[in-house]
């Protein structure tokens, strides 16, 4: 039956349920004539008619889709029995307390009864829009009407945080909610709620009240990356998985809200198009199709839409994510040789030289195992000159030289060249693996040094042979057969210089006696090396050693070891002396060696014996018990064991010393022993006190010399005086007869005007001026003697050559003594510029003053 007709301004419910199902149907819905049947028996509906207004719940079987959150609400309500629907208006939901009854006779016995009904949950949809408060339930109990009752509610939600979402009235025991719910945030709240009296005294039990937040759908599919990257080999077949999407809804997953569906919106490159597929209810993306080609399209873009409400496109929500897949590499096209023939040239006898560069493509990845080449060469060089390696940049085959070839055995080369990947091909590839090319190389002619055949030469001779001989022709050859060139030899090293070689032909002679015991031999080997180079363009030189093995023979006689030794004065265990011998001949030309006395002095066998301790040592000893000390020379003859053998006759040198009880020398012992006696160290001493006495002597006598030296007004040594005499200054007359010059030359001038006009302050070379020049009048006088002037000039000239004199004139005042003196005035004589100075005499002043006379007159000033 169809639902009645509503009545305008009044509230009707129709519920209608299929006939084979009647558990899923709603309970008691209101009058029974609001039931109906449904046609296909899978659905049901209840449609409220408010105001001539409709909402509908449709559900297959139990499962509801939610469209009008308070019409489900009260359904639910109507199904629990914890609402009255025989009126048609709504009332609002009441909650009871639970009733007791009493038990016995005692009035306050109490025993605990079940409730009526049980109190089902109360259901608050989320992001309801109010108007707030909103009423929940009203709580009652039944002691209302005797008493009065104050209701409360405690727990989350209530007292507890979140506080204050839910609220009672006090006196009406109505439940409000205070604002909206978001079930993302909390689901569900327990709460209790309480009655008390006026005075606060408990008068119901707690009763405990669920709130469940019905979901909404208002959360939208989060996909967990914006961005997806997966990988699927080229050539894959159909159905090849290929990555995963997954998206979350915030909301209640047991409902249509959150239920996600997937699906791809776009792919790109369009062509080819849709090469892949996504599970709708997984988010697992497939290939639907074949023909996926990594050269043709390395990637692929896909957009990914998850929708919720079971993927519905009207009322569902949704959200995009993209899927960014790559197309992996296979090996699926072979290298090819981008030419048929390579050509190349090299150069002979040339190590590591580059030919050629072999060039391929692959259309594989680059830088990949699909992509790399590998060279071979599989024909023409079977003496394996060349090889190929591989530019890891470019992958070109770098043809090298590995073993140098030689222009006059081979003057070109034509090789066979395959190239393959590292890797096999893919299956199905029909294409064959490797490409094969030719390299044809042309060796270049160079002119190439000469070599010996041998090289080191070992050749061997007796010691001893003389210089001329002739012992070998170390000849080189040319390895240019095609050209003509001639050889020259000279010698290269030759460390004794026994050797020289022929320029023309290579022969070897000597120079002098080849010696085995040379310090230049090592090993009985003598080396020597000689340079052949030809007259090519440019020339090429070889080098060769020759060895020369010398053989020993005996011309070298032993040699008495050690040459010094000391023993004690008294016969004992320390008088004796181990000997042996070195001879730098070999065996059998050296030992065992025979020791012996001379004959001769006969002293020499009174005195001591040798006794053999074996072929190479032999012990001396002291026949006497007691022998002076002092230093003995003991001839000893030894002889080798030679053909025929030979003999050295060698002095022992002995020094015989007083022991103490261990056997060793004393101090007074070992200073004999070392050939210094008492009367030596005397005269040692003697000579030290007398070199010391002449040092001595010879400072007192230099601290004199100088003394002397400076009490002398002109400051020249008495060495480097001519006349050999001592100059007073202060005479002015006549010389004693003592003085070794001559009185004649003291004579008195014709005339002073040229020392009058001569320029006044005449310095010295090295003089600074210091002070001005003085210009004293010239005094009127008689004529002067001429003796005295010149006296006193060669004093002024002596004394500006000093080179001891200070570096500036010194200004001379000499008083006047009377017209009657018969020297001349020499108020005119005053030091002369350097300028003017003429330094020429001192040449004429002999080889003690050459020095002086190089210092002023050897050149031009600076």
């Amino acid at each position: 039956s169809q639902c009645a007709s509503p009545k305008a301004g009044e509230l009707y419910y129709c519920v209608t349920r299929p006939n084979s199902k009647p558990q899923a149907s709603i309970p008691y819905c209101g009058d029974p004539r609001l039931y109906s049947s449904s046609e296909d028996n899978t659905l049901f509906s209840c449609c409220n008619y408010l105001h001539s207004q409709c909402f509908c719940i449709q559900s297959k079987l139990t499962k509801f889709y939610l469209v009008s959150l308070n019409l489900l609400l009260f359904l639910q309500m109507a199904r629990e029995g914890s609402i009255n629907l025989r009126g048609h208006h709504l009332q609002p939901r009441v909650i009871s307390f639970p009733r007791r009854h009493q038990s016995g006779s005692s009035p306050i016995s109490l025993r605990r009864q079940k409730r009526d009904w049980v109190i089902p949950p109360i259901n608050v949809p989320e992001n309801s829009r109010g108007p707030f408060p909103q009423m929940l339930v009203r709580i009652r109990s039944d002691k209302d009407r005797d008493i009065q009752i104050r209701y409360s509610i405690t727990g989350a939600g209530a007292d507890q945080p979140p506080n204050d979402v839910y609220n009672i009235d006090p006196v009406a025991g109505k439940m409000f909610v205070t604002r909206p719910l978001d079930r993302e945030e909390r689901a569900s709240y327990h709460v209790k709620a309480h009655a008390v009296d006026m005075n606060g005294i408990q008068v119901e039990s707690p009763i405990d009240l669920y709130i469940y937040v019905i979901d909404m759908n208002d959360n939208r599919p989060e996909f967990r990356n914006q961005v997806y990257n997966g990988s699927v080999a080229e050539g894959s077949k159909p159905g090849t998985h290929v990555m995963k999407v997954t998206a979350h809804d915030a909301d209640d997953d047991t409902t249509a809200n959150g239920i996600v569906q997937y699906r791809i919106l776009s792919e790109m490159p369009h062509n080819p198009s849709h090469m892949f597929t996504i599970n709708r209810e997984t988010g697992d993306i497939v290939t639907v199709a074949a023909g996926l080609d990594r050269e043709r399209i390395p990637q692929y873009t896909l957009i990914v839409q998850a929708t919720d409400m079971d993927g519905s496109q009207t009322i569902g929500l949704s959200n995009t994510a993209t899927a960014l897949i790559t197309v992996t590499d296979i090996n699926d096209n072979p290298p090819e040789m981008t030419a048929r023939t390579f050509l190349g040239e090299v150069q002979e006898n040339k190590l590591g030289a580059v030919v050629t560069n072999l060039t391929v493509t692959d259309r594989d990845q680059p830088d990949t195992p699909n992509w790399r080449a590998v060279y071979k060469i599989v024909h023409g060089d079977p003496q394996g000159h060349f090889t190929i390696n591989t530019n890891h940049m470019t992958n070109d085959g770098m043809l090298t030289v590995v073993k140098p070839v030689d222009y006059e055995n081979n003057r070109s080369f034509m090789l066979t060249v395959v190239v393959f990947n590292p890797v096999e091909l893919a299956k199905g590839i029909q294409s064959s693996p490797q490409s094969t090319a030719g390299v044809s190389i042309s060796v270049k002619d160079v002119n190439e040094p000469p070599y010996f055949p041998s090289n080191p030469a070992m050749i061997r001779f007796e010691e001893g042979v003389p210089a001329g001989t002739t012992i070998t022709i170390f000849a080189a050859r040319d390895p240019d057969i095609f050209t003509r060139q001639r050889v020259r030899y000279s010698k290269l090293s030759d460390p004794a210089n026994w050797l020289q070689i022929n320029t023309s032909n290579g022969e070897i002679t000597t120079m002098a006696m080849l010696d085995r015991e040379s310090v230049y031999v090592k090993n009985n080997i003598y080396e020597a090396t000689f340079l052949a180079a030809d007259d090519g363009k440019p020339s090429a030189t070889g080098t060769g050693t020759l060895q020369i093995y010398l053989t020993d023979v005996n011309d070298n006689a032993p040699v008495l070891v050690p040459r010094e030794a000391q023993v004690c004065e008294r016969s004992r265990s320390g008088s004796r002396v181990n000997l042996t011998a070195n001879d730098p001949d070999a065996d059998p030309s050296a030992g065992p060696f025979v020791f012996d006395l001379p004959p001769y002095p006969q002293a020499i066998r009174r005195n001591w014996t040798i006794v053999r301790l074996n072929g190479y040592y032999t012990q001396l000893r002291l026949k006497l018990h007691h022998l002076e000390s002092g230093v003995y020379n003991i001839p000893i003859l030894v002889s080798d064991s030679g053909n025929p053998p030979l003999s050295n006759r060698t002095v022992l040198k002995l020094k015989v010393c007083p022991c103490d009880e261990n056997g060793d020398c004393t101090t007074i012992g070992a200073v004999a022993a070392a050939g210094l006696g008492t009367g030596a160290i005397i005269a040692i001493l003697i000579c030290i006190i007398i070199l010391l006495s002449m040092v001595l002597l010879f400072v007192m006598w230099m601290k004199r010399r100088e003394k002397e030296r400076q009490t002398k007004p002109l400051l020249i040594d008495p060495e480097d005086d001519v006349r050999d005499n001592i100059l007073k200054y202060d005479e002015e007359g006549g010389g004693e007869e003592d003085q070794d010059y001559d009185l004649s030359q003291l004579q008195q001038p014709e005339s002073l005007d040229h020392i009058i006009s001569k320029p006044a302050g005449v310095r010295r070379v090295d003089e600074r001026p210091v002070i001005a020049e003085s210009q004293y009048p010239v005094r009127s006088a008689l004529p002067h003697p001429g003796d005295i002037g010149d006296f006193i000039n060669d004093g002024l000239r002596a004394a500006d050559n000093d080179p001891t004199a200070p570096p500036y004139d010194s200004l001379l005042v000499f008083d006047y003594e009377g017209s009657g003196s018969t020297a001349g005035s020499v108020s005119s004589l005053n030091s002369s510029s350097s300028g003017d100075q003429d330094y020429d005499y001192l040449n004429d002043w002999g080889p003690r003053f050459k020095k002086l006379a190089d210092l002023y007159g050897g050149g031009d000033e600076d």
